[in-house]
C-alpha cells in the first residue's frame, strides 16, 4: 500500500543479497610516462641474453654428463680379487692333528694339519739300515780291489783286478742309491707336517680329524693376504684414457673412504664367441645383428696401494672403480687439475677420445715376421767309458780304481 505524496520506489529482479560490481580501473591508473627506448632495449638485450647464457649452460652440462657416463674412465663392474693357495699333501695318510681354525691368520711355514708319520718314520729307520749295509759293502770291496791292483802279474792277473775294481764301483753306485733313498724317506716324514705356503687366512676349513689326506688332493685352502688386487671391467669406449700408472680410486659399497691404487697391466684377450670352430673347423659367426651394439668389456688390473683404516678386504667384494689420469700425470694443483680434466674431456666429446703415447705398451714384432720357439735336444747319450773311464782299459792293462769319496 502506497502512502499519498510517497515516492514510488523501482521494482528490483535482483536478489536482496546480490550488489553490482563497482569499476576500480579509474582508481588504478597511475599517472605516469611510458618507459624510453633505451630502457626497453636494455630489458630486450638481458633477456636475449639470459636465454643463451641458459641454454650455453645446458648445452655444457648435456656435454659434461654424456662424456662422464660414456667416455669418462669409470666403472661400476669391479671386483676385489686374491690368489688363493691350494694346499695339497704330498703324502697320504690319516689326518692325526690339526693346528688351524677357519679364518685362523697364519704365517708361511705353519703347521696347518699332521698326517699320522708312524709309517714314514719306520721306512726312514729301514733305508737307513740298508744305507750302512751298503756303506760297509762299498768299503769292503774298495780295500779288495786296492789290493789287487797292488799285486804282481805273478799273485794276479789284469782280468781278476778288472773284476774286482768293478764290484767296488758296483757297490759304489749301490750306496748312492741308498743314500737317495734314505733322503727321500726323510723328507716324506717331514711332509706328514702339512704347512701354509703363504701368509693369509685359512678359509672353508672342512677337516676332521681322523679323515684320511690323498696325495695330490686339494683339502684346505688358505687366502694370501700379500696378493690382493682389483680387477675393473671397463667398457671399450673407455680405453683410450686408460694408462698404465695412472691412479686408480676404488670406492666399495659399504665404505666412504675409498681404495686408492695403479694401473698395473690391461688384460689382451677376451674371449669372442664368433671365434668358436663348427663341426668341419670353420668359424661360426652369429648371424645377429642389433642395431644397438654394447661395448665390450675389458679388465684392466689394479694394485692396491694403500688401504684406508678400518676397511678389511674380502675377495669377491663390489667397488666403483674411477681412473684419475689427469691427476696422477700432473703434479699441479687441485683446482688447475680440474680444469684440466674439464677441458681434456670437453675435447674428447667434440673430437673424440685421444690415447696418449706409450700409454700401454705394444706387444709383438712390427715387421710382422714369424717368430719360432726353440726346439729342445736331448743330450747326448753317455757310454760306460763316459762313466767309469779306466776301469776296463785293455786285456793286458791294468785297472784304475775310482776314487769317489
Amino acid at each position: 500500500m502506497q502512502l499519498p505524496g510517497s515516492v514510488p520506489r523501482q521494482q528490483t529482479t535482483a536478489h536482496p543479497t546480490e550488489r553490482q560490481p563497482v569499476d576500480l580501473s579509474p582508481l588504478l591508473k597511475v599517472p605516469g610516462k611510458r618507459p624510453g627506448r633505451l630502457v626497453r632495449f636494455a630489458r630486450a638485450t638481458l633477456k636475449t641474453v639470459a636465454t643463451l647464457l641458459i641454454l650455453a649452460l645446458a648445452l655444457l652440462a648435456a656435454l659434461i654428463i654424456w662424456d662422464y657416463y660414456v667416455a669418462a674412465p669409470w666403472t661400476r663392474d669391479g671386483s676385489v680379487r686374491v690368489q688363493v693357495a691350494s694346499v695339497a699333501p704330498q703324502v697320504s695318510g690319516q689326518i692325526t692333528e690339526i693346528r688351524a681354525v677357519d679364518n685362523q691368520f697364519v704365517h708361511r711355514g705353519d703347521v696347518l694339519y699332521v698326517i699320522d708319520p708312524f709309517d714314514f718314520q719306520v721306512a726312514l729307520d729301514s733305508k737307513k739300515a740298508e744305507r750302512r749295509q751298503r756303506a760297509a759293502d762299498v768299503q769292503v770291496k774298495r780295500v779288495q780291489a786296492e789290493r789287487r791292483a797292488h799285486l804282481t802279474d805273478l799273485a794276479t792277473t789284469p782280468e781278476e783286478q778288472q773284476q774286482y775294481a768293478g764290484s767296488a764301483t758296483q757297490a759304489q753306485a749301490a750306496f748312492d742309491a741308498a743314500q737317495a733313498e734314505v733322503a727321500q724317506a726323510d723328507i716324506n716324514l717331514q711332509r706328514t707336517q702339512v704347512r701354509s705356503p703363504v701368509n693369509g687366512y685359512v678359509t672353508n676349513l672342512l677337516l676332521r680329524l681322523g679323515d684320511y689326506a690323498t696325495a695330490g688332493t686339494t683339502n684346505i685352502s688358505v687366502i694370501d693376504a700379500d696378493s690382493y688386487w682389483i680387477d675393473g671391467y671397463f667398457e671399450e669406449t673407455k680405453m683410450a684414457q686408460i694408462c698404465i700408472g695412472d691412479r686408480a680410486e676404488a670406492q666399495l659399497m659399504g665404505y666412504r673412504d675409498p681404495i686408492v691404487g695403479q694401473v698395473q697391466t690391461v688384460t689382451r684377450g677376451i674371449s669372442v664367441s664368433n671365434a668358436a670352430p663348427s663341426t668341419q673347423g670353420l668359424p661360426n659367426v652369429n648371424p645377429v645383428y642389433t642395431w644397438v651394439r654394447l661395448a665390450q668389456r675389458v679388465p684392466v688390473r689394479i694394485r692396491i696401494t694403500h688401504v684406508p683404516a678400518g676397511v678389511p678386504l674380502v675377495s669377491g667384494m663390489t667397488v666403483t672403480v674411477t681412473i684419475r689420469g689427469v691427476e696422477a700425470r700432473e703434479g699441479s694443483d687441485w683446482l688447475r687439475q680440474r680444469f684440466a680434466s674439464l677441458g681434456e674431456r670437453l675435447n674428447n666429446v667434440v673430437y673424440g677420445p685421444q690415447p696418449s703415447a706409450n700409454c700401454v705398451p705394444r706387444i709383438g714384432n712390427e715387421s710382422g715376421a714369424t717368430v719360432a720357439l726353440p726346439t729342445p735336444q736331448p743330450s747326448a747319450p753317455l757310454t760306460p767309458e763316459d762313466i767309469n773311464p779306466g776301469l776296463a782299459s785293455g786285456l793286458t792293462n791294468k785297472p784304475r780304481i775310482p776314487r769317489i769319496p
